[in-house]
């Protein structure tokens, strides 16, 4: 049996499902990655679409879906994949393992260590 996981936005309006792990785990300290999360960092998690199913009204901006009634940044669409904001989970997002890729290093605060064992990439990561 797959495993499930649920997750929403802050005020609930806006609901998902994922069936199984996560293909990838990464970190991204750009500056549109900051501004979007009001973070020194994002913290994101890859499922393929299919795995993916969603209930209520959300807004694109940029490819960025978020919910237009409380604000919550929480997923990116693209055509075979979901990158889900982890934070929008409803558990600890301490059960799907440690980031495996992290981008933008050179954005990285310096009172950030590199995460170990995890790809280390100056500007973009690979999609």
């Amino acid at each position: 049996m797959s495993r499930k996981r649920t997750g929403g936005c802050l005020c609930g309006a806006v609901r998902f499902e994922l069936d199984g792990e996560p293909f990838l785990i990464g970190v991204c300290h750009c500056a549109d990655c900051r501004k979007e999360s009001g973070s020194a960092f994002t913290f994101y998690a890859k499922w393929p679409r299919a795995a993916f199913r969603v209930t209520g009204e959300t807004r694109t901006y940029a490819g960025r879906d978020f919910c237009p009634a409380c604000g919550a940044r929480l997923f990116n669409l693209h055509a075979e994949d979901v990158e889900l904001r982890v934070g929008s989970l409803d558990e600890a997002p301490t059960t799907i393992g440690s980031p495996s890729q992290e981008g933008w290093i050179k954005r990285r605060e310096t009172w950030l260590a590199p995460i170990g064992g995890a790809s280390q990439s100056t500007e973009d990561t690979p999609r």
